[in-house]
Parts: C-alpha cells; sequence; structure tokens
C-alpha cells in the first residue's frame, strides 16, 4: 500500500537513477549467480549495508571528490590521465561500478575487477604540479585514495542514511575495505577510527590547495550532474557532499560562511528526501546479491550481531 502511494514520487527517482548510472551492457556481472557465493564481503558485513544507501555514497563519492583535490600527486593523475573536464560524471560511474563491483559481486568477478584496476593503475605514471614523480600504483597513494572515499561514504551514511552508526560499525567498516585496497596494492591502510585519526594527521602536511586544485573544484562546481525530480538542483548533491568534510578539508578548500551554510541547508534537504530515496531503488546489485546468498534484503537495514 505504502510502495503504491508513493510511485508518483519514487518513480521518477528510479528513472533517473538508472540513466545516470546505468547497468552494464549485456554480458556483464551476474549479480545472482553463483547461488550461495557471499563475494568478498558477505551478507553478515557491515560494508554491504553501508555501501547500499544511494544517498550516502553519491554526497560521499563527491565528498570524496572535494578530498581528492588536496592531494597533489593524486591530483595529478586525474589532471594527466582523464578527461575530467568533460566527465567529471563518468568518473563518477566508474567508482561507483568498482565499489558496488568489490562490494556485491561474486568472488571471481570481484577479484577480476581489482586485476583490471591493478593493470591499469600500473600504466598512469608521471610528475605532478611541484615537479614530484607519481605512479597510480604508488602504495601510499593508493592508502590516501582509499581512506578518502571511505571515510566519505561513511560520513554519507552517517549523515543521510536510515541507521544510527556506532564506533563499533564504523570500525567494523574500516577494517572490511581496508581489504579492497591492500589488494590493490596499498599498505599502512587503517583499520579503525583511531586508526584512520593518526593517519589523516599524519598526511595533512602534504595536503594543499594549489592552482590545479582551483580549475577542478570550478569543473565539480559546474558538474553535469542530472537530478530528479523538478526544483531538486545539482547544487543539493554537490553542497551535500561538502557538508561531509571535516573541518580542517573545509578550511584547506576556502570555503567561505555562504558555502557552509548552503551545505546545511543542502544536507537537511537530502535527508529528508533519502527514504524516496530507498523506497524507489529496491532492485540494485544489494538485493539482487542477497538473492544470491539466500537472505532477505530487509538485512540490509539491521547491522548484523554481534558488534
Amino acid at each position: 500500500m505504502l510502495r503504491t502511494l508513493l510511485r508518483p514520487a519514487t518513480a521518477p527517482i528510479k528513472r533517473w537513477v538508472m540513466t545516470a548510472f546505468p547497468k552494464p551492457p549485456s554480458g556483464g556481472i551476474d549479480y545472482e549467480h553463483p547461488v550461495g557465493d557471499p563475494g568478498l564481503f558477505g551478507p553478515n558485513s557491515v560494508t554491504w549495508r553501508i555501501h547500499n544507501d544511494f544517498c550516502g555514497m553519491l554526497a560521499g563519492g563527491l565528498c570524496a571528490l572535494y578530498l581528492q583535490t588536496l592531494h597533489p600527486r593524486a591530483l595529478a593523475g586525474v589532471w594527466d590521465h582523464s578527461n575530467f573536464r568533460e566527465d567529471l560524471v563518468g568518473r563518477l560511474r566508474r567508482t561507483t561500478t568498482f565499489v558496488g563491483g568489490t562490494t556485491y559481486a561474486p568472488t571471481a568477478d570481484a577479484q577480476a575487477m581489482i586485476e583490471r584496476v591493478r593493470h591499469i593503475h600500473a600504466k598512469v605514471t608521471g610528475i605532478d604540479e611541484a615537479g614530484v614523480p607519481y605512479a597510480a600504483d604508488d602504495p601510499d597513494l593508493l592508502t590516501w585514495v582509499h581512506v578518502s572515499e571511505m571515510a566519505s561514504f561513511l560520513e554519507g551514511f552517517r549523515a543521510y542514511g536510515p541507521m544510527g552508526l556506532t564506533d563499533a560499525v564504523a570500525d567494523a567498516y574500516f577494517n572490511e575495505t581496508r581489504r579492497i585496497a591492500e589488494a590493490l596494492g596499498a599498505r599502512d591502510v587503517p583499520g579503525s577510527v583511531a586508526a584512520l585519526d593518526d593517519y589523516v594527521r599524519s598526511v595533512m602536511p602534504t595536503l594543499a590547495y594549489t592552482e590545479r586544485t582551483r580549475v577542478v573544484l570550478e569543473v565539480l562546481a559546474d558538474l553535469d550532474l542530472p537530478v530528479p525530480l523538478a526544483g531538486l538542483s545539482r547544487d543539493i548533491f554537490l553542497h551535500a557532499g561538502a557538508f561531509l568534510l571535516p573541518p580542517w578539508a573545509s578550511e584547506l578548500l576556502r570555503r567561505t560562511p555562504a558555502d557552509q551554510v548552503k551545505a546545511r541547508v543542502a544536507a537537511a534537504t537530502l535527508r529528508g528526501m533519502a527514504p524516496l530515496f530507498r523506497a524507489a531503488l529496491t532492485d540494485g546489485v544489494a538485493t539482487r546479491s542477497c538473492h544470491r546468498t539466500g537472505v532477505d534484503r530487509r538485512i540490509l537495514f539491521t547491522w548484523p550481531r554481534p558488534l
């Protein structure tokens, strides 16, 4: 009954999501077979819950983009080896596909995705803005990219997700997801909130707002992000992502008091809309993976026990 009542609002949301983040062409991953295969995480993981929340993941992905503009070598790889000016949405889609695949796909498919990314990383090298060499498969660089994404996804869930987050859940999330970074070649990957805090303190002296940061932020501000529902501006998503930034990052990114107000308003708006997104998106890869592993999709809305 409730789903029928909400259909006028949820149908356009579902159409938008499928347009903005389309399913791969035929021949892609079969998330429903082989039956019983838990993948790299499985239905008892907190990662399955956190990565199932569309609003938290999209806002978190945008937050991670902001953070990655502050790392000169990470930014150099994007600057030199991507068409970010024309296809920043494509970068978001590729990140979404990789995170979704490594989270929910059957084990062999997830491992194949990791190997493909390792192969791509091996070819990405260059010199950053300050003349320092970089390589995408540098273990320290991989750690930064992973941390900026996972910390942002966690904060996205905290802000827009359906359940409260305890310290135990956050620790479990970092401990679970670091296996992906390590498989890609990262080292000393934080596996708890305390370890994450220590890591961020250690890397902060290497972060900077540069001319390239300014350019990429301008591109991000004009991001051609299609949005569902009339009147919902793309700025809602951008500012809701910026809302997740830690204070030190907001300061480095030169976000003004007016920016901070916009972020708070956007966060409140997206938080109010999040239940509609959850009602609309009931048949994605997480649901199909629940079918594969023989569990009810409602487990995605309760934390696993014990934690």
